[in-house]
């Protein structure tokens, strides 16, 4: 079997059998195709029905000197993905990545805005020109919602429950969930929807696509990052930021507000709690106010 027939029966399982979204189809594939370029590049030829732990081993070694720890962990999960599907198939006996360690990355708390700053980042477009009242009810969306770029960009109109106080996410996998939506967000959705799009003209395809381009197409997640870094430079807010960053707000302001991490969990639609414990790095401070609030032992003084 050659690596190309291999990718490609690989793709194919992930998208049928596992129902994995065509970014994720992408990014395995990329990591598939960095090791078939390493092979390439260093004159290796070897059927991945073949190839040693030994040779997996250097590329990992040579790879690690142009990539971070955590890049490095994310593409040695790939493989690692990409020859137990070989062995689930019966192509190969065992996995020879195996026994090749991933890097210790720790776990990154992921970056979030204050009020104030959504405020300001929001605050800051430009409401003279269609697309301003489209990035305001999308950037609204994001963070009310907690919803990933590529939700966003998905959501279609026949997406909009607003009498039940809904929307409809499709999310990882194609599995779909619903999330409140705040009146004033749906508000501004209404206001984009009946008084913006109505003047654009949705391409073949796109006609339920919510938010369009000026071109009447879905927009690219691309698009939705140029947006927010825009804003950022624009109010000088001294940090990078993403539409990833609106969705971390979310949940975290969520939390610290009192809110129950499993529904939490079931507005970002993480199939793991473990996932949305990332978001319990509360302050030492507010940890000792919980603490005196709620313990017996919180008001009492010690022994005289």
């Amino acid at each position: 079997m050659k690596w190309e027939q291999a990718l490609k029966d690989f793709r194919h399982y992930l998208q049928i059998e596992r129902g994995l979204s065509a970014n994720s189809l992408e990014n395995y594939a990329l990591d598939v195709k960095k090791l078939m370029g390493y092979l390439q590049e260093h004159s290796i030829t070897i059927s991945p029905l073949r190839i040693p732990p030994e040779t997996l081993q250097q590329f990992v070694y040579d790879t690690a000197r142009t990539i971070n720890a955590s890049s490095q962990a994310r593409l040695l999960s790939g493989l690692r993905s990409f020859f137990n599907y070989l062995v689930f198939e019966g192509y190969r006996e065992d996995n020879p990545m195996e026994l090749i360690e991933s890097p210790k990355t720790g776990r990154k708390l992921p970056d979030t805005l204050s009020q104030e700053d959504i405020d300001r980042v929001i605050g800051a477009i430009d409401l003279s020109s269609p697309e301003g009242e489209r990035n305001r009810a999308m950037l609204e969306t994001l963070y009310s919602c907690g919803l990933r770029v590529s939700e966003l960009t998905a959501l279609r109109i026949s997406d909009l429950f607003f009498d039940e106080g809904f929307i409809r996410v499709t999310g990882k996998g194609d599995k779909q969930r619903f999330v409140p939506i705040a009146p004033a967000t749906q508000k501004l959705i209404r206001i984009y929807k009946n008084e913006i799009r109505v003047h654009f003209r949705a391409q073949k395809g796109h006609e339920d696509i919510l938010f369009l381009n000026r071109r009447g197409r879905q927009l690219t997640r691309a698009m939705i990052f140029t947006i927010v870094k825009q804003l950022a430079e624009k109010i000088n807010l001294g940090k990078r930021i993403s539409p990833h960053t609106f969705r971390h707000s979310f949940a975290t302001h969520l939390l610290q507000n009192g809110a129950d991490l499993r529904a939490i969990q079931q507005m970002l639609g993480h199939e793991s709690i473990t996932t949305t414990e990332i978001y319990m790095h509360t302050d030492r401070s507010q940890l000792a106010g919980i603490m005196k609030r709620f313990h017996p032992r919180g008001e009492q003084k010690g022994p005289a």
